[in-house]
């Protein structure tokens, strides 16, 4: 069967049932999962992180880096979309190839402006909300961002 290379990176994220939740994501789409510390919680084997994820921990290709220039470091070479609400551009308007790395960062802080400057502003991206909200959950903005990018690469390896 034939794979993609789709991966997830959660910058500083700080909810476990969040994480929990797109371990399982990531593992019923097929994407990598990669986590940069320091993690907002005690470690992977947090009881509300292992809840939140079921037993999809197994199913998932999970990485953990020290720092983002290790993760960045580990994408050299590939498109990184920074998915932030800052930006112009929606997640629908771009065209991801099966080896695109999507990047969301902490619930409370988002990314760093030193990441979103790093990648340049034509590698940021957002998700379309109502004018008045300020954010979606990590959880379901992860969902929202892999399916369309795995959706316009056809669902590379589902059933």
């Amino acid at each position: 069967m034939k794979k993609h290379n789709l991966a997830v990176i959660l910058h500083e994220p700080d909810i476990p049932q969040n994480t929990g939740n797109i371990i399982r994501l990531c593992a019923n789409t097929g994407a990598e999962l990669h986590l940069v510390k320091p993690l907002g919680w005690g470690g992977m084997n947090d009881s509300k992180l292992r809840r939140a994820g079921l037993d999809y921990h197994e199913y998932t290709n999970l990485v953990i880096h020290e720092n983002w220039a290790r993760c960045f470091e580990y994408f050299r070479g590939r498109t990184i979309w920074a998915v932030e609400t800052g930006s112009s551009v929606f997640h629908t308007e771009v065209s991801y190839t099966s080896n695109d790395v999507l990047l969301f960062g902490s619930e409370t802080r988002g990314l760093p402006d030193s990441i979103l400057t790093q990648l340049g502003m034509q590698n940021v991206i957002r998700l379309p909300m109502q004018i008045s909200q300020r954010s979606l959950n990590l959880s379901n903005s992860v969902a929202i961002a892999i399916y369309e990018a795995w959706r316009q690469i056809r669902f590379i390896g589902g059933v």
